[in-house]
């Protein structure tokens, strides 16, 4: 493990929070059904539920929310049946990009994840084409007023973490996809809750694009947010401060 150092946020910028807000609720939901109809409603006996119901306390999703997708998913009148996708490819600027997906039509999905990469000058490839390209990893936030770097560092060692960072926001704990369900127990048990606690795609290396390349990336990135069957999207694309500051100012 080592110490202090910078996380890079690998989940980019939102657009409207209204609109997105609905959107993530919608998202959320989603994957709450799916893994309480696929491993049971008990939180401790189903860790992609857990991870799914930290996700809604993450968003401040309402408790009534999540209660009603709880008993949706365990009724018998239930027979929305979804599956995993993930989905990679290239952006503008040889930039990789990984789409985790939740579809009810799998035709109707790779279609629409196919043209928005067409449409702002990237291309779909198989599954493997860019995922060597990242880490697969376990990412657990937690407030950094809660607990000292130290003992947090300490914790997170005994629970088998990989690494603890420290960001301007929080401190960040890695962790193997393997471990990730057991080293965020630990943490809530034995530190504090997350903030928040999920798995995913964190680029080896970065590509670094200018703004005409950038904001092409950005707006290909919110159209696949922006799908209803898109749970997440992840690339490997980053950007001068000055190109990051015009960025804003386009899109404020």
């Amino acid at each position: 493990m080592s110490g202090h150092s910078q996380f890079k946020n690998i989940m980019y910028r939102k657009g409207a929070q209204d609109a997105k807000r609905a959107k993530t609720f919608a998202k959320i939901g989603r994957e709450i059904l799916v893994a309480a109809k696929l491993g049971g409603s008990d939180p401790q006996a189903n860790p992609r539920l857990r991870s799914a119901l930290a996700a809604a306390r993450a968003e401040n999703m309402p408790n009534d929310n999540v209660a009603r997708l709880l008993k949706k998913a365990a009724g018998d009148d239930n027979t929305e049946s979804y599956e995993d996708v993930r989905f990679e490819g290239f952006g503008v600027n040889g930039v990789s990009v990984i789409v985790e997906a939740l579809t009810d039509n799998r035709n109707r999905t790779v279609p629409e994840v196919r043209s928005t990469f067409s449409k702002y000058g990237g291309n779909l490839g198989d599954v493997g084409s860019v995922s060597f390209m990242f880490d697969h990893l376990g990412v657990i936030s937690l407030e950094k007023e809660c607990v000292s770097f130290d003992t947090l560092f300490e914790r997170a060692a005994e629970a088998g973490a990989e690494n603890v960072e420290e960001t301007e926001e929080a401190f960040v704990v890695t962790t193997s996809v393997d471990l990730f369900g057991s080293v965020r127990d630990f943490l809530t048990e034995n530190v504090q809750e997350p903030v928040r606690a999920e798995i995913v795609w964190h680029p080896k290396n970065y590509i670094d694009c200018d703004f005409d390349a950038a904001k092409t990336l950005i707006k290909m990135i919110d159209v696949l947010e922006d799908n209803d069957d898109v749970q997440r999207v992840f690339t490997n694309f980053s950007c001068s401060d000055d190109v990051q500051r015009k960025i804003d100012d386009e899109f404020a």
